[in-house]
């Protein structure tokens, strides 16, 4: 019987090293072990910062979890992953424009704000497509007094609305484009301690209670956070929190007794809880020095693909263990503890100091644990160009997903004319952007004809089952995967007699029905003249 070595052996003989290696039993039993120590019924959030892997998330996603983004790029991750963009959640400090724009285009209605500009930033790019952003106030409150973990809220931070400015200055809470449902609160992360666990989350519920009632805010929906446990790239066991589902439970029936039936929803996110202890980086040791009295096992991985702190100054307490124990006997030659160091030009690349790894020699396999989370996404990837790890999904212990990110340069385009409006310009006969093309919701002439709408609702069925075609429509989030836009382009192509170059066959070429029609109807322009 094949063992979990020769599973990990097997692995990077055919992909390489260094690996990661994300095991999906072990998301399963995390997601159910978390859900068991809530109070039910709750809604659960994966946050896609922990690690934005689409096979990741597509597994939380059938076990019932949803989706909290902060960006552009975990939007994307969480689409491809099967999330309705409606059951999901965007938070995080500094959202601009354009992402706004992008994820209420994609169907995105549910947002957790920081403060005033924030709320009105989304209520301005929710307006400006006809729709109601429905809002979330994420509270900068005091924490329980005396409890432990990295606090992220209770002093001045970027995160949150102060309770001072609530009162002081409610009426802006009234942004057009916007309705507020509730609030948001994340005190503090990576909280072992039950104990103190409780005492934030039961903090929270009072002062949601007290806002609710103090301030008129309604309360639809509350965001307790998280602040779950999980060990990060060491030994151990994530916590069980065996008691948290009873006492928190009596918390909410005493200061919202309707949460039971909905009144409020409550919800918890999480990120390395869920995926931390699935993943570990497999990496090889290239070269064994001593130098100056220290001994050094040289990596084949380092602060590029783990820890990318490290790069910082701050080095973690990283663990790496032989995938393979030395033999008994001892005899093999070699350093008792080392310091191991990444392939990078720079003195800041370690991973670990008085590594006790006897015997270690140029060859071996050595494995960092329990790095799902922050791991591979959360390092210093562009840094001197290596290239990234595979990354390999197992289940039942077999590969059904590997996958390897690369990072490529393409060319911007301008997001606005650099030219002066009282300075003539040459007729503009490129190809366009996504930002050159996407029209208002209400805009009164879109400019393509039937046989276009057609083509799209043909391939598309569930952007016909929005009824008629809207330019701003994410065609991603309506199921145009690579086999639809082949469709896509063939049927086009025949029906306007165009080809459309390579250059253009571009993800923002094919984000919405406006963009596209702006290359096609470009391309035809430039084939049979302007159109009578």
């Amino acid at each position: 019987m094949a063992t979990d070595r020769d599973l990990v052996e097997g692995l990077v003989e055919r992909y390489g090293s260094p690996l990661y290696v994300y095991d999906l039993a072990r998301v399963r039993s995390a997601l159910e072990d978390l859900r068991a120590a809530l109070p039910q019924p709750s809604r659960i959030y994966y946050s896609l910062k922990a690690n934005p892997h689409p096979g990741l998330v597509a597994e939380l996603r059938r076990g019932g979890a949803r989706a909290e983004v902060t960006s552009r790029g975990e939007l994307a991750a969480a689409l491809e992953a099967g999330h309705p963009a409606a059951e999901l959640m965007y938070s995080g400090p500094g959202k601009v424009p354009a992402e706004l724009d992008e994820a209420i285009a994609a169907g995105m209605r549910t947002f957790s704000t920081e403060s005033f500009g924030d709320l009105e930033r989304v209520g301005a790019a929710a307006a400006a497509q006809g729709v109601v952003a429905d809002c979330v106030l994420r509270i900068n409150a005091a924490g329980a007094p005396g409890q432990g973990g990295l606090r992220m809220t209770g002093g001045p931070s970027q995160f949150g609305f102060d309770l001072d400015g609530l009162t002081r200055d409610k009426a802006r809470l009234l942004a057009e484009g916007t309705r507020i449902v509730g609030m948001h609160f994340f005190p503090l992360t990576n909280a072992r301690d039950e104990e103190g666990l409780h005492a934030e989350l039961a903090n929270s519920v009072r002062t949601a209670a007290r806002l609710r009632d103090e301030l008129g805010i309604p309360l639809q929906l509350l965001d307790l956070g998280g602040g779950f446990a999980a060990p990060y790239a060491t030994p151990g066991e994530r916590p069980v929190y065996g008691g948290l589902r009873s006492s928190l439970t009596a918390v909410l029936d005493e200061h919202l007794p309707g949460w039971r039936n909905g009144d409020p929803v409550i919800a918890f996110e999480s990120g390395r809880y869920l995926v931390g202890d699935s993943g570990r980086l497999v990496t090889t040791v290239v070269d064994v020095k001593h130098s100056k009295g220290s001994d050094y096992a040289v990596l084949d991985s380092g602060i590029n693909h783990l820890g990318g702190l490290s790069g910082l100054g701050r080095l973690l307490p990283l663990s790496a263990q032989p995938l393979s124990p030395a033999p008994e006997d001892g005899s093999d030659e070699g350093p008792a503890t080392v310091t191991l160091a990444g392939p990078l030009c720079t003195p800041a690349d370690v991973l670990a100091r008085a590594a006790k790894l006897p015997g270690v020699q140029p060859g071996d396999r050595l494995v960092f644990p329990h790095v799902g989370a922050y791991g591979l996404s959360a390092s210093l990837l562009g840094f001197l160009g290596h290239p990234a790890p595979a990354e390999v999904l197992v289940d039942g212990g077999k590969a059904v997903s590997v996958t390897r990110l690369v990072l490529q340069r393409h060319t911007v385009s301008p997001l606005v004319d650099p030219h002066s409006k009282d300075t003539p310009t040459m007729p503009d006969t490129s190809l366009p952007t996504a930002t050159d093309t996407i029209a208002p919701a209400d805009a009164p002439d879109h400019g393509w004809d039937e046989e276009y709408e057609s083509v799209l609702h043909d391939v598309l069925p569930r952007l016909a089952a929005k009824g008629p075609l809207r330019p701003d429509s994410s065609l991603k989030a309506a199921g145009l995967d690579s086999m639809a836009m082949v469709e896509v382009l063939v049927r086009v192509e025949s029906a306007y007699g165009i080809s459309i170059p390579d250059d253009a066959l571009v993800a923002d070429t094919f984000a919405t029905p406006a963009a596209l029609w702006r290359v096609v109807s470009t391309l035809r322009e430039q084939a049979v003249g302007p159109a009578a």
